[in-house]
C-alpha cells in the first residue's frame, strides 16, 4: 500500500484532471473531455505541429515532455496531421493523468515518454481506436520510460479511458486497459488508475495487452483463480488514502454534482474507508451536461460538499478556497494534509474539447482553452483546423523564466496573483470579465459556424479554415486584452488594501477632479470574529 501513497506524493506536481462526456450524455450531443495541466513551474501555452508530408526514411527527434531533454529518435510517419494543443484537424483528442503505480514498472531504457505519445498519436491518428493502436505499437517497438499514465482518448464519436504502464527496467513494452465509455455515461480520471475488472471478451468496448493479467501473475501482483475477477488498478497501482483523498475525490466531486447517489461512494473518495465501496469507473447523469457545465466543474472546489474548502482556517483571512503548497505539512511530528480540489493555483493550462460528428470537421472541433487556474481565466475557442498559434498562447514570447504581457500565461497569473491574497474581495470583479468573455464568445459561436461553412461552400474549405484560424487568433487576443485592462483596474481600486468608490462605473472625484478617500474594509467579519475569539479583550478599544 505504501507504492501509491509514495507516488501520490511523488507526483503531486504533475497532478491533472480529466472529465469524459459521451455524446448522448451531452446537451448539445458532442463529444467533450477537459484536461488541466496541473505542474508547478511549468509554462502554459499551446502546442501547434503543422500537417505535413515525409520523405520516406526520415525520423523524428523525441524529447521529453516534462523536462524537454533529448531522449533519441524514432522513425516518421509518411503523413501527419495538424495538431492544435490536444486536439487534431480530425476532431481526435488525447488528454492524461499521471498515476504512477509500482515504481519498479518504470523502464529508464524506454525511448517514449506519455507526453510524446499524446502528441505523435494525434499525428498519426483519426480515431480513438487508431490512437491506442499507435501508442500501443510505439511502445512495444520503442519501449515506455514514464511511469503509469491514464489517457482520455476521444474522437467525435466515441471516447475511451486506458490505464498503462511499463513493465520494469530493459524489458519493452507495456500492460494496458483502454474501456470505451458508454455514450449516455460520464468518467473521469485524476491521478489514480480507475480500471478494475473488464471485459475479456468485448472488443468493441474493451481493448487491452494480452498479457495483462498473467504479467500481473508472473509478477505476484495477483493470485486469484479466475482472471474475470482480475482488477488493473489493484494490482499495477493499489489505493492508499492519499491515491483517494487527493485523487478520487476529485473525480467523486464531477460524478456527484451530475448524478445521484454518490453520497455512498464517500467514505471511499475520502479515504476514510479503504475498504469502502469503490467508485464505478463511468455513471449515468441525472441530466445532459452542456460545455459550459463542463467548464464550471474544471472550478469546482467542492463546493457544497464535506470536502469544501470553505469552513476551516487554511482559507485564510480572505476566504479564499485555495491552499499553500506544498499538499502535505507537518506540525510537532505529525503530518497533516490540504484538500486537492480539480480548480487549483498551479494549472499551466487548462482545456475543454467539443467534438461533434454532424459537422464537417474543420469546424466541429473546438478546443476551448485558456492559460492558469480554470477559475480565474476565461476559456477562448480555438478551432482544431486553427494553423496559427494566437500571439497570446505562444511560447515564442515567453517562458517559464521570462515575463511578458503578450503572453496569456503571464498576464492571466499576474491577475490571479494580485487577487488570491484578497480573494472574497476581489475575486467578483475577475469573475464579471469571466463570465462576459464567454457569454460572449458561446454566442458568437453559431454565426461563426454557419459563416464558416457558408464559407466552405462558396469559396472552399481552405477558405473556412482560414477564417476560422482568424477568429481563434482574435477571441484569444480580446481576452488578452480584457485581461490586461482588468488587471490595471485591480491595481487602482484595490491598491494597498484598499477600496476605491465607484457610482455608475466610474471613479468618485472631489470636486477639486482628486478620488475621494478610498474605503478601508480591513478584514471580512467572519475573520474579525476569530480574532476577538481568539485574542479575547486583548485589542479591545478601551
Amino acid at each position: 500500500m505504501a507504492v501509491a501513497f509514495a507516488a501520490a506524493f511523488a507526483l503531486y506536481g504533475e497532478a491533472c484532471t480529466n472529465l469524459i462526456v459521451g455524446k448522448k450524455a451531452s446537451a448539445d450531443g458532442s463529444v467533450m473531455v477537459s484536461y488541466s495541466a496541473d505542474d508547478f513551474g511549468s509554462f502554459g501555452y499551446l502546442r501547434h505541429f503543422p500537417a505535413a508530408e515525409h520523405a520516406k526514411g526520415a525520423t523524428r527527434f523525441i524529447y521529453d515532455w516534462e523536462t524537454n531533454n533529448y531522449l533519441g529518435e524514432i522513425a516518421e510517419a509518411r503523413e501527419t496531421y495538424n495538431v492544435i494543443g490536444n486536439m487534431n484537424e480530425h476532431q481526435l483528442t488525447v488528454t492524461e493523468t499521471t498515476f504512477g503505480g509500482r515504481p519498479e514498472l518504470v523502464d529508464t531504457t524506454g525511448l517514449l515518454d506519455y507526453g510524446s505519445l499524446m502528441y505523435i498519436a494525434l499525428q498519426r491518428a483519426k480515431t480513438a481506436r487508431e490512437a491506442i493502436g499507435v501508442i500501443t505499437g510505439l511502445i512495444e517497438r520503442y519501449g515506455y520510460c514514464s511511469t503509469g499514465e491514464s489517457f482520455t482518448i476521444a474522437d467525435k464519436e466515441e471516447a475511451w479511458v486506458m490505464d498503462l504502464i511499463g513493465k520494469g527496467p530493459g524489458r519493452k513494452g507495456a500492460v494496458w486497459v483502454a474501456m470505451r465509455v458508454p455514450d449516455d455515461c460520464i468518467c473521469a480520471h485524476a491521478n489514480q488508475s480507475r480500471i478494475r475488472q473488464f471485459p475479456l471478451d468485448d472488443p468493441d468496448n474493451c481493448l487491452y495487452a494480452k498479457d495483462v493479467i498473467s504479467f500481473a501473475r508472473e509478477k505476484g501482483y495477483y493470485q486469484g483463480k479466475e482472471d474475470a475477477d482480475f482488477s488493473f488498478c489493484e494490482a499495477y497501482a493499489p489505493a492508499d488514502f492519499s491515491a483517494l483523498r487527493f485523487c478520487e475525490a476529485r473525480v467523486w466531486s464531477f460524478f456527484n454534482r451530475y448524478a445521484d447517489g454518490m453520497e455512498k461512494y464517500l467514505p471511499y473518495a475520502s479515504g476514510e474507508d479503504l475498504q469502502a465501496e469503490p467508485m464505478p469507473l463511468f455513471v449515468k447523469p441525472d441530466r445532459l451536461l452542456s460545455v459550459q457545465d463542463v467548464k464550471d466543474m474544471m472550478r469546482d472546489h467542492y463546493e457544497g460538499t464535506p470536502l469544501a474548502l470553505d469552513n476551516d482556517p487554511g482559507m485564510g483571512p480572505f476566504e479564499a478556497p485555495y491552499r499553500p503548497t506544498p499538499l502535505t505539512w507537518k506540525v510537532d511530528g505529525k503530518t497533516y494534509f490540504n484538500e486537492r480540489p480539480i480548480s487549483t493555483q498551479q494549472s499551466a493550462f487548462v482545456m475543454v474539447a467539443q467534438m461533434r460528428g454532424w459537422l464537417p470537421d474543420y469546424v466541429g472541433g473546438v478546443l476551448w482553452f485558456g492559460c492558469d487556474d480554470a477559475n480565474m481565466m476565461a476559456f477562448t475557442p480555438v478551432y482544431c483546423c486553427t494553423d496559427i498559434v494566437p500571439e497570446c498562447y505562444s511560447d515564442k514570447v515567453a517562458d517559464g523564466l521570462n515575463f511578458s504581457f503578450k503572453s496569456a500565461f503571464w498576464v492571466c497569473n499576474w491577475v490571479s496573483s494580485f487577487v488570491y491574497p484578497r480573494y472574497c474581495q476581489l475575486f467578483g470583479e475577475v469573475k464579471a470579465v469571466r463570465d462576459r468573455l464567454e457569454a460572449d464568445y458561446a454566442g458568437l459561436q453559431q454565426d461563426t459556424e454557419r459563416k464558416a461553412q457558408e464559407l466552405a461552400r462558396d469559396s472552399g474549405e481552405a477558405v473556412a479554415r482560414d477564417y476560422l484560424t482568424d477568429y481563434t487568433n482574435r477571441a484569444a487576443g480580446g481576452m488578452l486584452y480584457a485581461w490586461m485592462e482588468l488587471g490595471k483596474r485591480l491595481m487602482v481600486k484595490y491598491l494597498d488594501g484598499g477600496v476605491r468608490p465607484e457610482e455608475d462605473g466610474r471613479y468618485v472625484r472631489t470636486p477639486g477632479g482628486l478620488g475621494v478617500p478610498v474605503e478601508r474594509p480591513g478584514y471580512p467579519e467572519r475573520y474579525r470574529r476569530e480574532i476577538v475569539k481568539a485574542t479575547g479583550n486583548r485589542f479591545e478599544v478601551k
